[in-house]
C-alpha cells in the first residue's frame, strides 16, 4: 500500500537479521522501522509485553509482529488504534510476506468433482458406511461412490444411499451389475458408474447422471456412439475413456482422454486416478498432481479416486489440494509452482531458514547456555554461549550435550536431535520445537496464536 509505514517488532537476537531483510529489499512502496520489544527470543513476545513496552503514539500505520508470537491481535489493534498483523514463521520468508513474490494465493477455488469410491460397499453395515462417508467429505470428496462387488449381494444399497444422502452426501453407485444399477437410480443415486451403450437404457430408471465407457475396453467408436445417444435423448452425462496402469496401455490412455476431448468439446469427463495411485509404488502426491494437471489441460472436470493400499491413504486430500493448486495457476496463467506446499511432502522448495553464517552471528550474541538447534545446508547446528557444534548425524552431537540426570532434558534434546536430522537428509524445514510439516499428508493439530505453548518436559518442575 503506497503511503503505508510497517513497524516490525523483534527481540534482541533476530533485529540484526530482521534489518538485513529489510535493507536487502531495496526500495519498496512503504516505510518501514525496527522495534525491539525487550526480549531475547521473538517467540516469547506476548500480548501483555507488547502492551508494556511499546511506545505510544506509534508511528506507523501497521504493526507487524513475529509469526511464533503469541498474541492476540485484535485486542492489540484496539488498544493502540491501528492494525496489527502476524509475520512469517521464518525470517527468510518476510519477503513473499511483503508481497516481493506476489500475493498470498487463493487456493479456495476449484472446478472439478472428487468422487470417492468405497470399494467394499456391500461388505459395510449403514453406520460404517455413514462414518466412512462423513470421513471421505471431510477429506475433500464431494460424491460417495458406492463401489459393488462382483457375485456379492448388496441387499442394504437402498438403504446405504437413502442414509448417506440423509447426511447431504451426494452418492454414486459404481456395478457391472444391470439389476443393480437399476435399484441405485430408483433408489435415488446421483450418478452410475459405468453405462455403455448397450446399458444406456437403465438412465431412463431413474434420475442418476450416467458416466460412459467403452463397451468393451479401448473401443472408442462404441464409447463415442453412447455419448452421441445420451445427447440425442437429452440425458445429462459424463464420458470415461478409463486409464490404464503403466505398462499396461497407460501412454495409449491418456490419448484417448486427449482424442475425446477433441471429439467432444462440451462434454463433461471423468478420470479415474486409481489405476496409476494404487498401482505404482510411489508416493502418491506427485502422481496426483501430473494427472491433475492433465486434467486441468484437458477441461476433465470430474475425479474418481480410491484408496485401498496404505500407502494411498491420504489420496483424497492429496486430490482436493491438487484441484485448487491447478485452478490457480490456470487461472494465473502460470506454472503450478509456489502456490502452497500441500503437495510438497518429502521435500520442500526453501528447506533452510538461516545460513551457516547467519547462524554462526546469532550464536555469537546469545548470553545463556540454553541449546538451540538449527539445520543449515551443511548439516545440524547445536549452538548456546559457549559452543557451536555442527553434525550430519544427531548421534554425533551427543558427546557435547552434558544435562546431568535430568532424564527430560536428555530426551527432548534426542528427540529435536533426530527431527533435525530428518528434516536436513530429506531437505525440509526445521524449526526447534515445531512439528515438521508433511503437507496433506500429516495434518498440523491446530494451534492457537494467542497463547503461549504449556510447559513442556524439560520445564516441568521436578517432584520426588
Amino acid at each position: 500500500m503506497p503511503g503505508e509505514r510497517l513497524l516490525f517488532l523483534t527481540g534482541h537476537l533476530a533485529e540484526p537479521r530482521l534489518r538485513r531483510v529489510l535493507e536487502g529489499l531495496g526500495e519498496t512502496e512503504f516505510d518501514w522501522a525496527i522495534e525491539d520489544i525487550g526480549v531475547k527470543v521473538a517467540a516469547l513476545m506476548t500480548g501483555e509485553i507488547i502492551e508494556r513496552r511499546l511506545k505510544r503514539p506509534v508511528e506507523a500505520s501497521r504493526v507487524v509482529v513475529p509469526g511464533r508470537c503469541r498474541a492476540d491481535l485484535d485486542r492489540l489493534a484496539e488498544l493502540f488504534g491501528l492494525p496489527f498483523a502476524r509475520g512469517p514463521d521464518e525470517l527468510s520468508d518476510l519477503p513473499a510476506y511483503l508481497g516481493r513474490r506476489g500475493a498470498p494465493p487463493d487456493l479456495s477455488r476449484h472446478d472439478m468433482r472428487i468422487f470417492a469410491e468405497i470399494v467394499d460397499a456391500s461388505a459395510l453395515s449403514l453406520p460404517d458406511l455413514a462414518a466412512r462417508g462423513a470421513a471421505l467429505r471431510a477429506a475433500g470428496a464431494d460424491v460417495i461412490d458406492l463401489g459393488c462387488l462382483p457375485d456379492t449381494p448388496f441387499p442394504h444399497l437402498e438403504d446405504a444411499i437413502a442414509e448417506l444422502k440423509r447426511l447431504g452426501l451426494a452418492v454414486s453407485v459404481d456395478s457391472a451389475d444391470r439389476s443393480e444399477l437399476t435399484r441405485a437410480t430408483r433408489a435415488g443415486a446421483d450418478y452410475l458408474l459405468s453405462l455403455t451403450e448397450e446399458t444406456l437404457d437403465i438412465s431412463g430408471e431413474g434420475g442418476a447422471v450416467p458416466v460412459l465407457v467403452p463397451a468393451v475396453p479401448h473401443d472408442m467408436a462404441s464409447l463415442d456412439r453412447a455419448i452421441a445417444e445420451a445427447a440425442r435423448r437429452g440425458i445429462p452425462h459424463l464420458a470415461d475413456p478409463i486409464l490404464d496402469p503403466i505398462h499396461f496401455g497407460f501412454s495409449a490412455s491418456l490419448s484417448r482422454y486427449h482424442a475425446l476431448r477433441q471429439r467432444h468439446p462440451e462434454t463433461e469427463m471423468l478420470m479415474g486416478t486409481g489405476n496409476l495411485t494404487e498401482l505404482t509404488d510411489a508416493d502418491t502426491s506427485g502422481i496426483t498432481a501430473m494427472l491433475l494437471g492433465i486434467c486441468s489441460e484437458l477441461s476433465i472436470r470430474n475425479l474418481l479416486v480410491v484408496h485401498v493400499s496404505p500407502h494411498t491413504r491420504r489420496t483424497v486430500e492429496e486430490h482436493d489440494a491438487a484441484r485448487r493448486l491447478m485452478f490457480a495457476a490456470r487461472a494465473d496463467g502460470a506454472l503450478p509452482r509456489g502456490y502452497g506446499a500441500g503437495l510438497l511432502q518429502v521435500h520442500d522448495t526453501s528447506p533452510f531458514a538461516a545460513t551457516p553464517t547467519e547462524l554462526a552471528e546469532q550464536q555469537g550474541a546469545i548470553r545463556d547456555r540454553n541449546w538451540r538447534i538449527e539445520t543449515a545446508v551443511d548439516g545440524i547446528h547445536l549452538y548456546n554461549r559457549d559452543a557451536h557444534h555442527v553434525a550430519t548425524d544427531a548421534f554425533e552431537l551427543f558427546p557435547h550435550i552434558e544435562v546431568g540426570e535430568d532424564v527430560g532434558h536428555a530426551f527432548y534434546l534426542g528427540a529435536e536431535l533426530q527431527k533435525a536430522e530428518i528434516a536436513w537428509r530429506l531437505g525440509k524445514r526445521y524449526a526447534q520445537d515445531a512439528p515438521l510439516e508433511f503437507g496433506v499428508a500429516v495434518p498440523l493439530p491446530e494451534t492457537d496464536r494467542t497463547r503461549l505453548e504449556a510447559a513442556g518436559h524439560t520445564l516441568k518442575p521436578k517432584t520426588g
